[in-house]
């Protein structure tokens, strides 16, 4: 049978009766926009994060962009990120007015190389935005203190790992609390995945979270009245009301896929050609992809394609690479790791409704191609 990279069909089947009441109970009241279960939405995850606010928004990239306009960027500010992510991490930065400043990233976890950002400090630095990349958590105990020594502000882009943690000083830290502003993506593909596109920053700061809230209105408290230049991001009453149904699931869906990851990692740890993936031993991944590096990627992903099981390339094209960043002047082996990685990576299916059946069709068709 065919598998999926991912099946929000089969999600749907589990949750169907509560999330079409909570959708229901939206268009009856005919609020529709930042109606009472946007408040709700952002208490829930605010108390998951372990901060004092949620702010939502109408996407992770606005949840980034908004986070960054709150620093008020000047012209050659620059922002220390990761060119291994999504494009939004970097867009979002040229949109806020600063200029993206690329470092590597560590070989095992994809995150960004804690070493690499303090060589890259310069005296125009203003922030780093970390990214927790595939559901595990960046390195932050090395990241904050070096925050703390220059003066600079932590955004994490926490849009593929809601709900991860790591363990620092004997602590469990959740991904999105540890920065200053932290952003979650509720695009529907996530571990925690509206019907649309959504998105969530998280503070402990109070007057922060008070001038986020006037920025995604733009910049008003009051309609009609504009204390500064903001921008049109509210979240949809309905897409609260959906992920408001599926936050009570969200551990019980990272534990399964824990398992599932688990279960490759036993079957093709000892296969020659495959590196499963690295876990930080301090880290609590939640496995939004279960990302391998492969010898002869582009020949393992075909191959599985003839056989309908789905997989994913993230990220074919590094952000250094890309055509709208060539002004910054970072060329072709400025970043050896994560231009290793672009060529080795491929993500399997790992969300939790997958079946025994399934997973045993995945490993058994990725072995039979080195085999």
């Amino acid at each position: 049978m065919p598998v999926p990279l991912l099946d929000l069909k089969a999600q749907f089947e589990t949750i169907r009766e509560e999330t079409m009441a909570a959708v229901l109970a939206v268009v009856e009241s005919q609020r529709f926009i930042m109606g009472e279960p946007v408040r709700q939405l952002e208490e829930v995850v605010a108390e998951l994060c372990g901060v004092g606010h949620g702010v939502a928004c109408a996407s992770g990239t606005d949840a980034l962009l908004l986070a960054l306009k709150a620093l008020r960027l000047q012209s050659g500010d620059e922002v220390i990120t990761t060119p291994f992510t999504f494009f939004a991490t970097a867009g979002a930065i040229a949109n806020a007015g600063g200029t993206p400043v690329f470092v590597d990233i560590e070989p095992g976890t994809f995150n960004i190389d804690p070493a690499c950002v303090e060589i890259a400090v310069t005296s125009r630095t203003r922030a780093i935005v970390p990214v927790h990349l595939f559901g595990q958590m960046a390195c932050m105990e090395r990241l904050l203190p070096l925050a703390e020594r220059h003066d600079l502000a932590i955004i994490e882009d926490a849009a593929q790992a809601i709900g991860a943690r790591r363990s620092m000083g004997g602590t469990w830290q959740h991904a999105g609390a540890l920065g200053l502003v932290g952003a979650f993506s509720f695009f529907p593909s996530k571990n925690l995945g509206a019907w649309g596109d959504g998105g969530m920053m998280v503070t402990d700061d109070d007057a922060l979270a008070g001038r986020l809230r006037l920025l995604r209105a733009h910049g008003g408290a009051k309609q009609y009245h504009h204390d500064e230049i903001g921008i049109n991001s509210r979240l949809d009453t309905m897409q609260a009301a959906v992920l408001l149904t599926k936050a009570d699931h969200l551990a019980e869906w990272a534990a399964g896929r824990r398992a599932h990851a688990g279960e490759y990692d036993e079957a093709l740890a000892q296969l020659d050609g495959v590196v499963v993936p690295a876990v930080d031993p301090a880290n609590e991944h939640v496995y939004h992809q279960y990302t391998i590096r492969a010898e002869r990627r582009d020949g393992l992903k075909q191959h599985l394609v003839d056989q309908e099981i789905g997989c994913a390339v993230y990220y074919p094209k590094a952000l250094h690479l890309q055509p709208c960043f060539a002004h910054l002047g970072f060329g072709e082996g400025a970043f050896p790791v994560t231009e290793q990685a672009t060529r080795e990576v491929l993500s399997l299916p790992v969300y939790p409704e997958l079946t025994s059946v399934q997973r045993g069709q995945v490993v058994a068709a990725v072995r039979g191609f080195y085999k």
